[in-house]
């Protein structure tokens, strides 16, 4: 017991100093903007906020704008949404150094913008924690792969940004730094698990942030915050130094991808990023550069689009912004085509929950050993260290319940190498069947709903199942991406009252709950495309951005 007090209290020292390394960080932003404000009190920093990223970028580039005036704008504003919403680990205070030695004889693409970076992607000498207490104080020996490729586009890494404990989630909510808030409404979810991401863009403290997705982990803070991101196929950019909430799997892809306020400023990152560097640095990414001609291109669309995955049921206002985006993509001249989605269950079920957790949770459940709060895990823990009869026997009970869906992967675990295979071998039976489909329609790209409003803080945790519209896509490996296109309105809170969901259970009841209130809150669409086709799928976010 004595032991165990040591340890708990050597822990919290440890939580403790990354606090105070957090509060340090925001009072040093808080010095060094005084400071330059004072040294420069002429320049408009309201000006210099409100440009999009391709203008800032030229205006940086062309030298009309100075790096330190931009960078200083961002730091103040970063600040202050900081203070708000709590979404700020961390100060990269060798951005100031990088700033001084910038050569503008050697620009980048991205020459003098400040980037957010989120806080499972390795930045030298800072720790990536993804809010676990062990990895306090264990900071990066290098820099991660697209880290180093920002840099050397002219970037400016300036501040981390916080996650949920362990990543698997769409909150963002840790022991060490606690929870973040979003922008737009204080008593709702920015998102997750790049929560801390979505929170300082959408509030205008970054204009361009870097993060991961595992199911919707990109898609989630963007939609919820208002802005715009791009989930990649997994290994278009590179993940080499980028921390995982679940190492080794290969059911699920995950993928590295970029926020920003519009789709303008996603496609300069994307194309910053597929450089030669970036393939240099990590010879697993394929050498395919940015594709112009495609992205600007201007023939008409065949498009194909649903709007509900039968599953969870779409909030009214969810509904609506297909439709709506639908419609105004046929009167520009595109063709819309109807899909159909089945099975989307099993897919969540039986390939993304079973498929993250094929060893019964047991690398999961690790993570959390010995750290001073698990009430997140605290059953799945329990059911981890269950003997293998009793999963059988707790999986067949629970199959007919989807109260115990989050469970499943823990539950239906599998036993020998071969069942392992067995399942990658039918994820893949599932994308060509899934890529048969829609060549058989013809079809470029897919219109689909995403998750939204904003859901109350508190609500994601209890609401797993919400996840089947992103995860579905990370199951796949294709890129998806989000664009807000409305807000909810008076109507949709009425038409909400009558939502019962598809199985009227717990679940449908909590999410109509989680959904309450949220009039004015803005409501995304989900644009898809095949595999390694990221410019078709910016092309198409860009289009309904437009409309």
């Amino acid at each position: 017991l004595l032991l165990r007090w040591r340890r708990r209290r050597g822990l919290w020292r440890k939580v403790k100093e990354a606090q105070q390394r957090q509060e340090w960080s925001l009072l040093k932003m808080d010095t060094v903007m005084r400071r330059f404000r004072e040294q420069n009190p002429s320049v408009n920093m309201v000006s210099i906020l409100s440009l999009p990223l391709p203008e800032l970028s030229k205006k940086l580039r062309d030298g009309s704008l100075p790096p330190e005036h931009a960078f200083y704008a961002y730091v103040g504003k970063a600040l202050q949404i900081a203070t708000e919403t709590n979404c700020i680990t961390e100060y990269l205070q060798e951005s100031e150094t990088q700033l001084r030695k910038a050569k503008p004889r050697k620009m980048g693409l991205l020459y003098g913008v400040p980037v957010s970076i989120k806080d499972s992607i390795d930045c030298q000498g800072h720790d990536s924690t993804l809010g676990f207490v062990k990895n306090i104080n264990k900071p990066a020996a290098e820099d991660s792969v697209v880290v180093q490729v920002l840099k050397r586009q002219g970037a400016v890494p300036f501040v981390k940004t916080n996650v949920p404990q362990s990543l698997i989630s769409y909150d963002c909510k840790n022991m060490i730094f606690g929870q973040t808030f979003n922008p737009l409404l204080y008593t709702r979810s920015p998102g997750g698990s790049s929560g801390g991401e979505g929170a300082l863009v959408g509030g205008g403290g970054s204009i361009l942030g870097l993060g991961t997705d595992v199911g919707g982990s990109l898609r989630f803070p963007a939609a919820f915050c208002g802005i715009c991101a791009l989930k990649p196929t997994g290994n278009r950019l590179s993940k080499k130094g980028v921390m995982s909430g679940v190492v080794g799997q290969k059911a699920v892809a995950a993928a590295v991808g970029p926020l920003a306020k519009d789709v303008d400023s996603l496609a300069l990152c994307m194309r910053a990023l597929l450089c030669e560097d970036m393939f240099n640095l990590d010879s697993t990414v394929p050498p395919l550069p940015f594709n112009e001609e495609v992205y600007s291109g201007t023939q008409p669309l065949r498009i194909g689009y649903y709007e509900t995955d039968f599953y969870t049921m779409p909030s009214p206002a969810m509904r609506r912004a297909v439709r709506e985006t639908k419609q105004l993509l046929e009167d520009a001249g595109h063709t819309l085509v109807p899909f159909e989605l089945t099975n989307v269950d099993y897919v969540i079920i039986n390939f993304c929950l079973r498929g993250l957790f094929a060893d019964g949770g047991v690398s999961f459940v690790r993570k959390f050993k010995g750290e001073l709060d698990k009430s997140s895990v605290g059953i799945l823990f329990w059911l981890a260290r269950s003997p293998s009869w009793l999963k059988t026997l707790l999986s067949w009970i629970a199959k007919p319940f989807r109260l115990l869906m989050p469970f499943m992967g823990f539950l239906s675990f599998f036993s020998t190498v071969d069942e392992v295979w067995s399942l990658h071998r039918e994820i893949e039976e599932f994308c060509h069947q899934f890529i048969a489909q829609w060549k058989k329609l013809n079809l470029d790209v897919m219109l689909c709903p995403m998750l939204g409003p904003a859901l109350s803080i508190g609500y994601p945790q209890k609401l797993s199942v919400a996840v089947s519209y992103t995860m579905l896509y990370n199951a796949l490996d294709f890129p998806a991406g989000v664009v807000p296109v409305t807000m909810v309105t008076r109507e949709d809170e009425e038409e909400l009252k009558n939502y019962q969901g598809y199985f009227r259970d717990w679940w449908d009841r909590t999410l109509a709950k989680a959904f309450r209130g949220s009039e004015g809150l803005p409501v995304a669409v989900q644009c898809v495309a095949l595999p390694w086709q990221e410019e078709m799928c910016l092309r198409l976010m860009k289009e309904v951005e437009t409309l």
